[in-house]
């Protein structure tokens, strides 16, 4: 593990964190009479490249930017899939999508006439930290299911206010070009109305369309809300953004302030969301004893253009198993708790199951294969994270592995028209990712013996594998 600590502007924080940084962040934990809360906050189709923190130059995002400098900015994170409802799943279960049924070679994701969703066996975070005495909520876009039996409510959450799939569903425009078409003639075009996506507050619609313009703000504020009313007892919040997946709707205080255009005014309001959340847990005198955790689903959505995101120095985007569609930036926060540095170890979003479960005193379950590794030694600066490995699944298919340094890809596909056709290589391409992280230069040639431990690897993995039932495929 590497950590580097920053270069602060005042020389008084440096000497105290050089004396007493591991006996703030050890004691912080004994002290407190509570257990510690949980903040992760999830993006929708952001890039590796879209904040000003990795490498944006036009995308201001100083709260995040804030959480880096302030907590661990890790640069080899990975989802469990490039697109939403199976990457949501490995979030909130631990486990690759492919053991729950929630990934899928017939559709990818669910839709709104899908008949199933997350099976009822299956563990969330949620349920896990109900456990412990957390109190849980749900705030945005969940995409696990859309019936009753599926939704939050029944999955651990105590409460929900959000979509219940994307936002670019249930479309009624039926006499106006598509969205691509619609936006390059001119994005005023857009309307909200033109998706008829319903809000719900636990099980009721309290909204039908769902006003897009507003609903970033209205997460973050149903967030401090929540904390507000939690701050005496542990608690855990999953904000999902529906943004900025497209369709791109900002509020009016947002749309046109970026440099970026709409795309940079939908994460710079995300950003002044983050802002809002962090001032409200240090007001609450809460922050000493808080995670708040950052990343997104999967990289960006390159067909739309300036509309999508971008993965930065990273091959390809969304859908695809390249890197540019699975690495993510992520970020921990958490003064007290979290010891600032910058982290090159493997992290994965399936690694906050087992970390929370640790840091909240809850034994991981036994009577399943997790994917989850403890990272909470990691986070307080102690040592390397134990994740050594990264498998990248295309709907059921393994397409990709990473051991260490080296990804060897076995099949590779683009997505959506971009990338190229599905291609199976009977010498896989292999690329030394710290090396080469745009995965430019096969090197499979002169590393036999990598490949061999990476097939190896693979092999035993799937000698265990038991898949679950499809639960994607179905639609009424």
């Amino acid at each position: 593990m590497k950590i580097f600590k920053r270069t602060f502007d005042s020389t008084a924080l440096t000497l105290l964190w050089i004396l007493f940084g591991n006996f703030t962040i050890t004691n912080a934990q004994k002290d407190t009479k509570d257990k510690p809360n949980f903040i992760i906050i999830f993006a929708d189709d952001l890039g590796y490249g879209d904040l000003s923190s990795y490498g944006h130059p036009t995308i201001h995002t100083p709260n995040l930017d804030r959480m880096a400098f302030e907590g661990q900015k890790w640069t080899n994170f990975y989802v469990g899939a490039s697109v939403c409802t199976p990457s949501r799943a490995a979030l909130l279960t631990g486990r690759l999508p492919v053991r729950s049924g929630m990934a899928s070679n017939k559709h990818r994701v669910l839709f709104p006439d899908s008949k199933n969703g997350l099976p009822s066996s299956e563990i969330t975070i949620a349920e896990q930290l109900k456990k412990a005495g957390y109190n849980t909520a749900c705030i945005g876009k969940w995409h696990l299911g859309h019936k009753e039996q599926y939704l939050p409510t029944n999955n651990g959450f105590d409460y929900y206010f959000g979509i219940p799939y994307s936002n670019d569903m249930d479309y009624v425009g039926k006499d106006i070009p598509g969205y691509k078409k619609l936006v390059q003639q001119n994005p005023e075009n857009l309307k909200t109305e033109n998706y008829n996506v319903p809000l719900l507050r636990n099980l009721e619609i309290v909204e039908r369309p769902a006003n897009q313009n507003t609903i970033t703000k209205r997460y973050a504020e149903e967030t401090i809300s929540f904390i507000k009313q939690n701050k005496n007892q542990p608690f855990f919040v999953y904000m999902a953004h529906s943004l900025p997946h497209i369709p791109l709707f900002a509020s009016k205080e947002f749309m046109g302030k970026s440099e970026r255009g709409l795309y940079g005014d939908v994460v710079e309001e995300i950003d002044h969301g983050v802002g809002k959340i962090l001032k409200a847990l240090e007001d609450e005198e809460l922050a000493e004893n808080t995670i708040v955790m950052f990343t997104s689903d999967n990289g960006p959505w390159l067909p739309f253009e300036t509309h999508g995101g971008s993965a930065g120095l990273l091959r390809a985007g969304k859908g695809t198993t390249w890197e540019g569609g699975m690495r993510e930036p992520a970020i921990f926060w958490g003064p007290g708790l979290v010891k600032p540095g910058l982290i090159t170890d493997l992290g994965s979003t399936m690694d906050l199951f087992a970390t929370f479960s640790s840091m909240a005193g809850i034994q991981v379950p036994k009577d399943r294969i997790m994917d989850s590794f403890d990272l909470s030694e990691t986070l307080r600066g102690h040592n390397p994270s134990p994740r050594k490995s990264i498998l990248y699944y295309r709907g059921t298919e393994l397409y990709a592995a990473r051991l260490g340094d080296y990804k060897a890809h076995f099949i590779t596909e683009g997505a959506y028209g971009q990338f190229g056709e599905r291609t199976e290589h009977q010498t896989p391409l292999l690329f030394n990712l710290n090396h080469d992280a745009s995965e430019q230069y096969n090197i499979a040639g002169d590393n036999e013996e990598i490949i061999r431990k990476i097939r190896e690897m693979v092999q035993n993995h799937q000698s265990k594998l038991v898949r679950g039932k499809d639960q994607l495929a179905e639609r009424e």
